[in-house]
């Protein structure tokens, strides 16, 4: 091999890896630095703080509520689309991908208009004492939308590569609908499933733009994790800031982790 030809892939690499360096480990390192900058006790009072608290538990709550049913909805839509041939079928994967496409920001305002008081539907919601908006269901939408293609994305190539001869042959066997699906689907994509699943919950844990309009920013009620870091910078609560952030980044470390080893998996 000339010189000429081992040089270049080893500047290509130095230069990944000084890329990865400042584009993510050093920032990385800073958060945790500035979180514990000035001791254990203050990061845990920060942490322990009731309104970084119920931050942390909101943050969680939508979570739990959006994954399961982002799990359900991208399941049916990637069987409906790789098994069966239906008018409206290109439209469906379309759809999918929308949420791809709009800002979370634009989804927030939609909602806003939809369920806002001077919305389409607000003087029937404000009528009959039901609050979307600045409120848990109003988060939960919101996240529901900009989460809803990953599970959807990740298990229905997998199902079009694996066709449904198996599935036929259960079904020529007397096999149930649940049983074809418990016994023959579903272990086919688990790993594609999990894999979703933990895109899904790192994208729900972490939105902000389309929550911060939905939600109002009201401390100790509509204020997600992501919101209340935004909060604590901007009262100059630095340190409270950073060790919220913390757990974030510890999030989202947990689910490249996961994201890796399901990766591996699913190969």
């Amino acid at each position: 091999m000339r010189p000429q030809s081992r040089l270049a892939p080893r500047i290509l690499i130095g230069l990944a890896v000084i890329a990865t360096l400042l584009m993510i480990v050093v920032p990385l390192v800073y958060i945790f630095a500035a979180a514990f900058a000035q001791g254990w006790r203050v990061y845990a009072q920060n942490i322990l703080d009731p309104l970084t608290l119920h931050a942390i538990w909101l943050t969680v709550l939508v979570a739990l509520i959006v994954v399961p049913v982002n799990i359900a909805f991208g399941v049916a839509a990637a069987w409906a689309i790789a098994r069966f041939r239906f008018p409206g079928r290109s439209l469906l994967m379309t759809a999918i991908e929308i949420p791809f496409s709009i800002s979370p920001i634009i989804a927030g305002i939609c909602y806003l208009l939809l369920y806002g008081r001077q919305g389409y539907l607000g003087p029937w919601l404000e009528a009959h004492d039901i609050q979307i908006l600045f409120a848990l269901p109003g988060i939960v939408l919101v996240t529901l939308f900009v989460t809803s293609p990953f599970v959807a994305r990740e298990v229905l190539p997998l199902m079009q590569a694996q066709g449904s001869e198996q599935e036929q042959a259960a079904v020529t066997l007397g096999a149930s609908g649940w049983q074809i699906f418990r016994r023959v689907t579903l272990p086919n994509i688990r790993w594609a499933l999990l894999y979703g699943a933990v895109l899904c919950t790192a994208r729900a844990v972490g939105e902000f733009g389309g929550v911060s309009v939905v939600s109002g920013s009201i401390r100790g009620q509509t204020n997600t994790l992501p919101l209340h870091v935004e909060l604590l910078f901007n009262d100059l609560n630095i340190t409270g800031a950073f060790a919220a952030a913390s757990t974030l980044t510890l999030i989202a470390v947990v689910t490249l982790l996961l994201k890796s080893v399901l990766e591996g998996r699913a190969r």
